[in-house]
């Protein structure tokens, strides 16, 4: 069974950044798309980025890319999310999540495109 707990979140200003991690465990993830959502405050869960766990390409948000990127450290099995140029609308619970590759990258935008969730995380950015 799939086990996902990420941490890493807080209270920033704007502008500022902080790092996400999602430790992954129960699994073999090689074969595993990883992915970043976030929900805000009476707001749908949406998309944040989505990466393949044996590397390669990427996908992000338009509202993220170039100011967020995602990794994962194999040796810690965690895949994380570094979000820089952090602006008060990126205020939300950000949740990691996994599902078996099949597709290409950028068909993993979608709630339903992913199996495993996290509890979420939450980030605060203050203006």
């Amino acid at each position: 069974q799939v086990q996902l707990v990420e941490s890493g979140g807080g209270v920033v200003q704007a502008g500022g950044s902080l790092r996400l991690s999602c430790a992954a465990s129960g699994r073999t993830f090689s074969n595993y798309v990883m992915g970043w959502f976030r929900q805000a405050l009476g707001k749908e869960r949406e998309f944040v980025a989505a990466m393949y766990w044996s590397g390669g390409s990427a996908n992000y948000a338009d509202s993220v890319k170039g100011r967020f990127t995602i990794s994962r450290d194999n040796a810690k099995n965690t895949v994380s999310l570094q979000m820089n140029s952090l602006k008060p609308e990126d205020t939300a619970v950000y949740y990691c999540a996994a599902s078996l590759r099949g597709r290409y990258i950028g068909a993993y935008t979608g709630e339903a495109d992913f199996g495993s969730w996290g509890q979420g995380t939450q980030v605060t950015v203050s203006s």
